[in-house]
């Protein structure tokens, strides 16, 4: 009898059983605000195979975006020579701290308490983030932004919008996003992680990505190329001649057209300033939809190297789109 009672107390102190009191513990003190996207990850299996994912050298510093209560945390410290978490909530972050509190791991933490869209970063050579649903497409831009970019970033999304940044031209879900970020950065599908190995579930699935931007970078603008897929996207499915008869993107490229021609050649604009722009505009639109026979396209099967053709022959004529 008592070796049984042994062995029942044994298997009551199993790791699992540890897990399912932390989660009790955790949901007694938190109420975790869903609205901020805080779904924590609780499968420490998951969480290992995103750090594994990352490959991360002795030598990296890493960011994690959104750390909660830090169960990737704690497996990044294991590899990292330093670990930047960026935290919104201050229950989060003390949570974080008392987690390392008195370990080794505790010197290689660096708790950022803010908005990481407000926040400005340090180098990093690594990102890894459990992404808040609803700052998924600023986070991306922000990395792809940044003049000295991570190495590779591992990032959790919700499967939709993950599916939006891997989707190619012909594909339902290929959109300005698409081609957007496929410009500047290399994605891959790492894995697809179910609503359950969160606390609390979302209400949708999510997916792990791998991304990595671009280097050297192509030597265009991002403002001028993301100006030409704003118009060009507005409704992927209709022809591109009739996303830039909109009166409203007609202002817009007149107006641009009228500032750059009066930097360019001051005294020119000043003899012509009765003349109509709009409709020169306007021809110089038509001519150039017409010579490169995008005229009739639609953005959503158009790949990197159609948009490229359209706005060099847009530039060619002084027509721009920032």
């Amino acid at each position: 009898m008592a070796k049984a009672a042994r062995k029942k107390f044994a298997a009551a102190e199993t790791p699992t059983s540890k897990t399912v009191s932390a989660d009790k513990h955790l949901n007694s003190v938190f109420k975790f605000n869903t609205n901020l996207g805080q779904h924590i990850l609780k499968n420490p299996l998951v969480a290992q195979g995103i750090v594994d994912k990352a490959q991360i050298k002795p030598s990296d510093i890493v960011l994690e975006v959104g750390p909660g209560t830090g169960n990737l945390t704690v497996k990044i410290l294991e590899q990292a020579r330093k670990v930047v978490a960026v935290e919104m909530d201050p229950r989060m972050a003390a949570e974080l701290t008392k987690r390392v509190h008195g370990t080794p791991q505790q010197k290689k933490l660096d708790i950022l308490l803010g908005d990481f869209m407000k926040t400005e970063l340090p180098y990093f050579d690594v990102c890894i983030s459990n992404t808040p649903y609803q700052i998924s497409s600023p986070l991306i831009f922000k990395l792809l932004a940044l003049p000295q970019p991570p190495r590779v970033s591992i990032l959790m999304f919700q499967r939709e919008f993950a599916l939006r940044l891997l989707a190619r031209p012909g594909d339902a879900l290929y959109c300005r996003l698409s081609a957007n970020v496929q410009m500047w950065a290399n994605v891959t599908h790492i894995m697809k992680v179910g609503k359950n190995n969160f606390r609390p579930p979302p209400q949708v699935e999510s997916s792990v990505v791998r991304v990595e931007i671009k280097q050297p970078r192509p030597q265009i603008d991002f403002e001028e190329w993301d100006g030409l897929l704003r118009i060009c996207f507005v409704r992927k499915n209709k022809t591109i001649a009739a996303g830039f008869k909109s009166k409203n993107v007609l202002e817009i490229l007149v107006k641009n057209y009228v500032a750059l021609a009066a930097t360019q050649n001051p005294d020119e604009m000043q003899q012509d300033s009765n003349k109509d722009h709009e409709s020169l505009v306007k021809q110089k639109i038509e001519s150039v939809l017409t010579s490169t026979g995008y005229s009739e396209n639609r953005a959503a099967k158009m790949d990197q190297g159609d948009f490229l053709k359209l706005l060099y022959a847009f530039h060619q004529t002084g027509i721009h789109f920032a």
